[in-house]
């Protein structure tokens, strides 16, 4: 048996947000300083909150617990 914290599916959409920081702006990047990065971020963060879209969540819980 597998223990699954609860929170499983919250942490994978924490971990896709840190990737989608980490890939196309921190490590193509070259930062001078901890401030220089924090406005990386903080720049990055507000560009991609433009247009942003709730998350919705379409499968049912049946349909990874049969039981």
């Amino acid at each position: 048996m597998h223990f699954a914290p609860t929170s499983t599916s919250w942490l994978d959409m924490v971990e896709r947000s840190f990737r989608d920081i980490t890939h196309p702006r921190i490590r193509r990047g070259s930062f001078t300083s901890v401030q220089a990065l924090e406005l990386a971020i903080d720049l990055y963060v507000a560009y991609n909150n433009i247009d942003c879209q709730p998350f919705v969540w379409t499968a049912s819980a049946k349909a990874f617990w049969p039981w």
